[in-house]
């Protein structure tokens, strides 16, 4: 009797543990799946702006109001691009979401 409790014992916390590992698995891959989806629809986002003959994307600048074709480096922000400024962490947010205004 004592045996089999023991075995009972040793199944349940067998089977726990993989439970939960599973559960650490499944959060984590699900966490690496939404990453990918966020970075593809960015990228798809970025390249569907309009483009000059140098590749570089036609906006129109929130800081200055004017046309613009600039390079977008790896974050998908303008060359023109000043850290910290308002407009310009606008301007990077809306070519990331596919939403900057373009001509």
């Amino acid at each position: 009797m004592a045996d089999r409790r023991r075995l009972e014992r040793f199944l349940r916390s067998k089977l726990r543990e993989a439970g939960e590992q599973y559960e650490e698995l499944r959060t984590s891959t699900d966490a690496q799946l939404d990453e990918a989806r966020e970075a593809y629809r960015v990228a798809r986002n970025a390249r569907e702006l309009p483009s000059d003959e140098e590749g570089r994307a036609k906006i129109v600048c929130r800081r200055y109001a004017e046309r613009r074709a600039a390079t977008l480096d790896d974050e998908y922000r303008p060359a023109c691009y000043e850290a910290g400024h308002p407009d310009c962490e606008g301007c990077a947010e809306d070519v990331r979401a596919g939403r900057i205004e373009t001509w």
